[in-house]
């Protein structure tokens, strides 16, 4: 085990809600986890993300924790996950947890003891705030600065038994905690080593860097630069990489990570730049081993809300290279496409329809796992899963669709259809819809009513026939993973974009010492034919269909095509 071994891995996250359910109560939980390690062993992952799995009144779907040291009874319990920690142990799969600690549930009782009076012990726990000057608490307009929250209206929410304001930058049951108190700080660290001396393997660290925020000069919040309702406002507003967050983040690693081996630490950073991942990944500052940053799952969002656009493929290459360029030399990258967060990228930057949507899951899984850094297979991603069809805001259960709905139509007046339009193509419960296992009813998911709706696709696109299918997406996945592995020049290798002007191709070579491989994915429903001089005679490592011609000079590409293409110097 070197401290580097995250670099050849391939992290595979379980959302548990979706995942599978073997109570048959409708919703997801550890059990039916334990039950299908099998599946991600033989798909060759070498860490499984856990979405949060602790006990939650789940305002959020559990991002909202009221417990930081149980399982919600809805997933089963302690002696449980420790039985599905020994069954990854035992099969080579590490278990990295879901750490939410920007904030909290309302119902836990660190906030319970905090909101209950202004002398308790824990007041400072928590961001509280009178009203503003001249202004009746709890009167429109009163709220101490003009945040926005993420999903919608005020950050700030009035709290009648003490007559203030807490601060919460998500739902109003998400209490941000005060991280510069150091007892929190404390109290986070003594409860992320007892998840380690368990087994644990590290930690994914939900919206991490807005646990520091920006003060003025007098020490006070200040109003941002955007109105309320705005969500992830700059700097000036607190919500983003406040001035301690780097003192933070290496409090944390002296308190909880050193002197441990074999760990890996991911911190989520929506709005990060390229300069402050390089220092926040660079092992010399002890701070995390990679980010996941948003540039690039923004890029079909216009300028206006509620507006989609077209992916432009320069675009996309420009902001994959950059962050490629920016830590060749220090850092690392955390590589996705699908979260719990974003909808299907079959379905978003591919094409879903039945004549292309095999060739394009697998040629967007191509152009992901060989650029530089870890890659993120989101459950379901393996199988080339779609959006759903949703067909009105009745069927959307998301906390932040059905605020951001409410904020756009009733409060902006915007055309319910336009928002719907949206929420269809970018809303997260795309990705949470059941996981799917078989062509039976609820997809094999549930024998009870699942929780979300299962996509009437799954009698096509499902794990039981695709692991029957050398040719599906699974068994591809498997190969781009095994190709991590057996090719140093993947995980190790230098970067190098091409083709950077061509809306078409996307195109880069990777290289490490004598070895050289060309990436190329055709990014249309149009056979597309790419310059490749210097190729000859190069050997065809891996493509995602069955007919390719040798490269002389001018490679022909078939629709939604990718090939892998390798070269000694």
């Amino acid at each position: 085990m070197t401290d580097s071994w995250w670099k050849k891995s391939v992290v595979y996250q379980i959302y548990p809600r979706s995942f599978a359910d073997a109570d048959g109560d409708g919703m997801g939980d550890l059990r039916g986890v334990i039950d299908h390690l099998d599946h991600l062993a033989e798909l060759g992952v070498d860490v499984l993300w856990l979405s949060p799995v602790y006990p939650s009144p789940q305002d959020d779907n559990g991002y909202d924790i009221s417990d930081y040291q149980d399982i919600e009874p809805l997933f089963g319990d302690l002696k449980t996950f420790d039985e599905l920690l020994a069954g990854a142990h035992e099969r080579g799969l590490k278990i990295v947890m879901d750490l939410v600690v920007n904030h909290s549930s309302d119902e836990h009782p660190w906030f319970l003891a905090s909101r209950s009076s202004k002398d308790d012990p824990k007041r400072d726990w928590y961001w509280w705030r009178p009203a503003r000057d001249g202004m009746e608490p709890g009167a429109p307009g009163a709220e101490p600065t003009n945040w926005g929250s993420v999903f919608g209206g005020s950050t700030w929410e009035f709290d009648q038994a003490t007559g203030e304001y807490y601060l919460h930058l998500f739902s109003r049951k998400q209490p941000d905690l005060n991280w510069e108190n150091p007892e929190v700080r404390q109290a986070v660290y003594a409860m992320m080593r007892w998840w380690l001396d368990r087994g644990v393997d590290g930690f994914r660290m939900d919206v991490i860097n807005m646990i520091s925020k920006t003060f003025g000069p007098d020490g006070a919040l200040l109003d941002g630069q955007l109105p309320v309702g705005s969500a992830y406002a700059d700097g000036s507003s607190g919500f983003l990489a406040g001035p301690r967050l780097h003192e933070f983040l290496q409090e944390m690693h002296r308190e909880v990570f050193a002197g441990r081996e074999g760990l890996l630490t991911v911190g989520e950073m929506p709005g990060v730049t390229v300069d402050e991942a390089i220092r926040h990944t660079d092992p010399d500052q002890h701070e995390i081993d990679m980010v996941f940053q948003f540039d690039h799952v923004w890029v079909d969002r216009g300028s206006e809300p509620w507006r989609l656009v077209p992916l432009q493929l320069t675009k996309l290459k420009a902001i994959l290279g950059r962050w490629q360029a920016g830590l060749a030399e220090k850092g690392w990258n955390s590589l996705y496409w699908n979260n719990h967060d974003q909808p299907r990228v079959v379905s978003r930057y591919g094409d879903d329809s039945p004549e292309h949507r095999v060739a394009s899951a697998k040629m967007l899984g191509t152009v992901l796992h060989l650029h530089r850094g870890t890659p993120y297979v989101y459950q379901g991603e393996e199988l080339g899963m779609t959006n759903h069809p949703f067909r009105g805001i009745d069927e959307f259960q998301d906390i932040e669709a059905l605020g951001m709905y409410r904020q756009a139509v009733e409060q902006e007046g915007r055309d319910p259809e336009d928002v719907l339009t949206f929420l269809r193509a970018q809303g997260r419960d795309n990705a949470r819809t059941p996981m799917q296992w078989d062509d039976s009813p609820h997809a094999g998911f549930t024998t009870g009513t699942p929780w979300l709706p299962v996509n009437p696709n799954h009698t096509e696109i499902n794990a039981a026939a695709q692991r029957a299918d050398p040719d599906s997406v699974f068994h591809y996945y498997r190969r781009l993973i095994e190709l991590r592995r057996t090719e140093p020049a993947v995980a190790d290798g230098d970067f190098t974009m091409l083709l950077p002007h061509d809306e078409r191709l996307y195109a880069f070579t990777r290289r490490l010492d004598r070895t050289e491989l060309l990436v190329i994915g055709n990014f249309t429903g149009e056979t597309v034919r790419a310059e490749i001089d210097g190729w000859d005679g190069a050997e065809l490592v891996l493509t995602n269909l069955t007919k390719v011609a040798s490269p002389t000079g001018v490679l022909t590409l078939a629709p939604w095509q990718a090939v892998i293409y390798r070269r000694m110097l």
